[in-house]
Formats: C-alpha cells, sequence, structure tokens
C-alpha cells in the first residue's frame, strides 16, 4: 500500500484550495457535490482525518463516518424523491479507487434509471448549487 498523498484533491477541498458545493460540514468530515454525478444528488462523505481509504483509516474516524453517510443517505433519498441509495466505497486501483483519500459515495437511484458514467463532463455550477441547497434542507 502507498503512503497517503497531502496534495490529492480531496486534501486540496479540505483544505479550501479548491472550492466545493459543500452541503455539510463538522469537525470530523465534509459533505459535498460530487461534480461529475452519476445521479442528481451524487454526494460525497469525507472524513477530514488523512487516510488513503478504508484499508489505513484510524477505526475511530470510521466510527464517525457510518452514521453521517447514514444521515447524507436518508436526506438524499428523500430531498431528490429517489426510490433507493447506492453507497459506494472503493479501496486501492484494483477495487477501482481513484482518488487516494477515504471517501463515501452516496448516489440517489431511481427505478429503470441507469446511473450516468462517472467521468468526462463536469456538471453545471448552478445545477450543484440547487442540488446542495435541496440537500441542506432535507437535512434540516
Amino acid at each position: 500500500m502507498t503512503t497517503y498523498d497531502p496534495d490529492n484533491i480531496f486534501a486540496k477541498i479540505l483544505r479550501g484550495d479548491i472550492p466545493c458545493h459543500k452541503v455539510y460540514e463538522d469537525d470530523a468530515a465534509l459533505v459535498f457535490m460530487d461534480v461529475m454525478p452519476q445521479s442528481p444528488g451524487h454526494t460525497l462523505v469525507v472524513p477530514k482525518a488523512p487516510s488513503r481509504n478504508l484499508l489505513d483509516a484510524d477505526p475511530a474516524v470510521l466510527a464517525k463516518m457510518v452514521p453521517l453517510v447514514q444521515k447524507i443517505a436518508i436526506a438524499a433519498k428523500a430531498a431528490f424523491n429517489a426510490d433507493g441509495i447506492t453507497l459506494w466505497q472503493f479501496n486501492e486501483p484494483a477495487g477501482g479507487q481513484t482518488v487516494f483519500h477515504l471517501h463515501y459515495h452516496v448516489i440517489p437511484r431511481y427505478e429503470g434509471q441507469p446511473l450516468r458514467a462517472h467521468a468526462g463532463k463536469m456538471e453545471d455550477a448552478e445545477v450543484l448549487k440547487a442540488n446542495a441547497a435541496k440537500l441542506k434542507a432535507a437535512l434540516g
């Protein structure tokens, strides 16, 4: 396993070097909209603690993440009137990981609708801003 790279894109977002469409933040995590959503409301839950992925994460960090992922999933299902939610968390290149900072994808899903590709064109910033506002409102 390779060591943590403090210059990965999520570390840069956490430091404020790169902007994001923030949904929620606390002392342990940042939640923001995925810029290449596979479905409307596709959200990322990112711990502030540096770890490449689940395999090297501090168990205390993981203990804080799952309740937050659940909270975001419940709010996303309501905010986007979704039929279900897909949660993804990838580990290492062979496991599909492309950004090497632990993160969870929360993706609203709809019966009969396939996911869009997670590459290529970035979503319009106004759409991401509106989706972040919808999710914030659902969180209360």
